[in-house]
């Protein structure tokens, strides 16, 4: 699915809710989508890093350097106000498409 409209859509909704609770570096908001999809969703960097500038570029995320809980100085990025209301919009959208298919797949 890689490239799909879908796909596009799916990762960015998750990397939002990634950063609905505070700010994360890129490898944790990607350990985090492994993780809560139990190992199903595994974003690679090549697919990860250009949606994280793209949220940036819309003003749904900020970024900050700090340093890391290895020591190492990261990128983190948080959720804008803008961001925030943009993902209440998306997750009701993602349900009720969601739901829409799922009940279209589950008919005789």
């Amino acid at each position: 699915m890689a490239g799909s409209d879908l796909y596009t859509g799916t990762l960015d909704l998750l990397i939002l809710k990634a950063v609905s609770w505070g700010p994360r570096h890129g490898y944790a908001i990607g350990r985090w989508i492994r993780e809560t999809t139990s190992d199903v969703l595994v974003v690679q960097e090549g697919a990860l890093y250009p949606a994280l500038h793209r949220l940036e570029r819309k003003g749904l995320l900020s970024e900050e350097w700090r340093q890391s809980e290895t020591g190492r100085q990261a990128k983190y990025y948080t959720l804008t106000p803008t961001g925030r209301t943009h993902l209440r919009a998306e997750r009701k959208r993602w349900e009720q498409y969601s739901g829409a298919v799922a009940h279209a797949l589950a008919t005789a």
